[in-house]
């Protein structure tokens, strides 16, 4: 069994592979200063809640863009379930051939959500990624990645909101059954998700003209399902994108 690990700068998805088959996923709170025998006790607790045992697992990548928890996560990898992670990174082989003025710059998810999406659905591509940041990525019909946009996420925006507003409390993040709203809150409800709403199909509208051909839109993270709903450009949801990516690259670099 493969366990793959996407590291955000907000939440942890991980996700346990027999051969091609996602087993189970989980999303567990960043924390930087988690350590690694932490980590190893939460992991341990998530396996035996699900019936896993972590004594088959055979191999383990990561994908991370919080380079100082990579330490610790090494640490319990090698501690706790006697494996060396496969870490996604320069010189590793993806089959993405990346475009853009400077390769390095392009984060880790946005690398592995390419080769997933390419994989699952063909090219060329949209992918809006909602985490921590709102990311566009581009994808050419030869399967090339061109770049794309990186806006602020819902919930930092939210949070930002709510900090720099005294009277605007924190909201939950629902789909109102207005535009209008009749309160504060439904009133934030509406600017946010339909805020959102707006600049996603907004930035895919103005992405479309520079493809020669119409290219499909795929939607991923945490909040994809809730912009989802209400948008019209977002054509496909796989909120766990990333983690069959991390197996498609473990696949190519087994070896």
């Amino acid at each position: 069994m493969l366990l793959a690990v996407d590291v955000g700068n907000t939440n942890i998805v991980l996700g346990v592979y027999q051969g091609r088959d996602l087993k189970v996923s989980w999303r567990v709170s960043t924390n930087r200063l988690q350590t690694g025998d932490e980590y190893g006790v939460i992991l341990k607790n998530l396996f035996v809640q699900a019936g896993v045992d972590d004594r088959d697992l055979t191999g383990m990548i990561v994908s991370s863009v919080v380079p100082p928890l990579m330490f610790s996560l090494q640490e319990m990898a090698n501690r706790y379930f006697g494996l060396e992670p496969l870490v996604v990174g320069p010189g590793m082989k993806t089959g993405l051939n990346i475009s853009v003025e400077n390769p390095r710059e392009v984060g880790a998810d946005r690398i592995v959500n390419a080769v997933a999406a390419i994989e699952l659905y063909g090219a060329p591509l949209i992918i809006v990624d909602f985490g921590t940041a709102t990311t566009f990525d581009a994808i050419s019909e030869q399967g090339h990645y061109l770049g794309g946009a990186i806006a602020p996420g819902i919930s930092i925006s939210t949070e930002a909101l709510f900090q720099r507003a005294a009277k605007l409390p924190r909201v939950e993040l629902a789909v109102p059954k207005r535009v209008i709203g009749r309160d504060t809150i439904t009133s934030m409800q509406s600017g946010i998700i339909y805020g959102f709403v707006g600049q996603v199909d907004g930035i895919v509208r103005k992405m479309i003209p520079e493809f020669p051909t119409r290219p499909k839109v795929i939607a991923t993270g945490g909040l994809a399902e809730l912009i989802a709903r209400e948008s019209e450009a977002l054509e496909i949801i796989n909120p766990l994108l990333t983690l069959e990516g991390l197996r498609i690259i473990h696949e190519r670099n087994r070896q």
